[in-house]
């Protein structure tokens, strides 16, 4: 998509959750290239918004706009999952195989059939592991011997798998150490950068938000105004 272009808008949404108070985004907009960062929300909460953008859900009030068309308007089940492979999602929503190698966990996304993957298919997805920074050992090692970190890159791995225009993140480095944070950190905002990814980054790390993003905006939860931290700086 052209640099700039909007991607995502939200207009005076408001979602029901079972929450003590509605999910309320004011006004929301992320551009082609952009990198953001939210704060203030939980992981419900960024689960909530996740699925309002990607069309899984729908407000009560307000609208959801991806790619200049409003979610209401997805037509079917095959339109929804032609959408769904515009966005990449990193988070533990995303199940993997922990008798899987991490290449296998990364070779699903093309093909089920593990048995025979033709050698192209297995050079790229040693080139991505290469990419999301995993060692030519941990590619070959079970998934679920595998560190935090290590898991956290496989499952970037899998939400870069279709060449996404827009990658959502619902608490990343939840899981991670500080050292690993920052590491981690440093890593995703390149691959950002090299992709020229849309990014939308839920965190409740403020060091990670602006490590991470172009911008940092704050959710207000009983207005649902998104204020942008003042003073900002990256860290790694």
């Amino acid at each position: 998509m052209p640099h700039g272009e909007l991607v995502i808008e939200l207009h005076n949404d408001s979602k029901n959750y079972r929450g003590l108070r509605p999910l309320r985004i004011a006004h929301l907009e992320l551009r082609a290239g952009q990198s953001m960062a939210l704060l203030g929300f939980d992981q419900v909460t960024a689960e909530v918004l996740v699925d309002l953008v990607t069309g899984a859900t729908t407000p009560e009030a307000g609208e959801v706009i991806v790619f200049g068309e409003p979610t209401t308007a997805i037509a079917d089940d095959q339109a929804w999952l032609k959408l769904l492979d515009r966005f990449g999602l990193l988070s533990e929503r995303a199940v993997l195989v922990e008798q899987f190698t991490a290449e296998q966990n990364l070779i699903v996304p093309h093909t089920l059939d593990l048995e025979d993957v033709p050698d192209a298919l297995r050079l790229d997805v040693r080139r991505l592991g290469e990419e999301i920074g995993l060692t030519p050992e941990e590619l070959d090692a079970a998934t679920g011997a595998l560190s935090p970190a290590a898991r956290l890159r496989i499952r970037l791995g899998r939400a870069l798998a279709t060449q996404p225009a827009v990658l959502l993140a619902e608490h990343p480095n939840a899981s991670l150490s500080a050292d690993d944070t920052a590491v981690f950190a440093a890593d995703l905002s390149r691959i950002i950068a090299r992709r020229a990814l849309a990014a939308l980054v839920m965190t409740a790390d403020r060091t990670f938000a602006h490590a991470v993003s172009d911008e940092v905006l704050t959710l207000q939860p009983a207005s649902g105004e998104l204020k942008r931290a003042a003073g900002w700086r990256r860290w790694f």
